[in-house]
């Protein structure tokens, strides 16, 4: 590890808490339970779009995964959700212990960077990161190779001196597919899949990752 490591955040579901979600299709008269699929489809669908060598916006996807589930004006007001999520329990104590041991910190997501602004200022966290990053300005989404080396480049590091940290198993994978390091938050209890390349580290909660990084 460099002297002052780099620790790379993805945003939905790894700081940000997706309850809120399944509340605002409650409030929307639809079965809140949805709310998970239509999230792993706006993941699939981007993903699919990717790979057909596209660059799709994440809420122009989101917004279409909406349509037919949810009538318009309801549809907006879970896109208005989304980008005012609460962070997990974790996030701010294992934020500010890294940040406290001089970790250089930055996300990359495949929503936007508004959103991560949003959030960690919402939770005055913002200060503390040094870039937010979205595949909007990168070649593609997450988990292709080029998204991860984006950051690397932006942030003036070789991919080995990142740690990338993600709930998601795909993301871990790719990441290390790119020649990063990934931690695995694993807050369910969940075995990690044994097709994916595994994390270098596993962790209950973002507070964990301090005295590894």
């Amino acid at each position: 590890m460099p002297s002052r490591p780099v620790v790379l955040f993805d945003v939905n579901e790894t700081l940000t808490d997706l309850g809120g979600i399944r509340e605002a299709f409650a409030a929307a008269g639809a079965d809140p339970t949805s709310a998970v699929p239509w999230f792993a489809g706006v993941l699939r669908d981007g993903f699919a779009l990717t790979l057909a060598g596209r660059r799709p916006r994440f809420g122009d996807v989101a917004r279409a995964g909406l349509r037919g589930i949810l009538p318009p004006d309801a549809a907006e007001s879970v896109l208005d959700r989304f980008s005012n999520l609460d962070l997990h329990h974790d996030v701010e104590p294992g934020v500010r212990a890294l940040a406290s041991r001089g970790v250089r910190l930055a996300t990359l997501s495949n929503g936007a960077a508004s959103v991560a602004d949003g959030v960690l200022t919402r939770a005055g966290l913002r200060s503390l990161f040094e870039a937010l990053l979205s595949v909007d300005d990168a070649p593609a989404w997450k988990p292709d190779p080029r998204s991860y080396r984006y950051a690397a480049t932006s942030l003036g590091v070789a991919p080995a001196d990142l740690v990338l940290v993600a709930v998601h198993p795909w993301d871990v994978d790719g990441a290390r597919a790119a020649g990063l390091r990934a931690a695995w938050v694993n807050r369910s209890g969940a075995e990690y899949p044994g097709v994916f390349a595994a994390p270098d580290h596993t962790v209950n909660g973002i507070e964990e990752l301090a005295d590894l990084v």
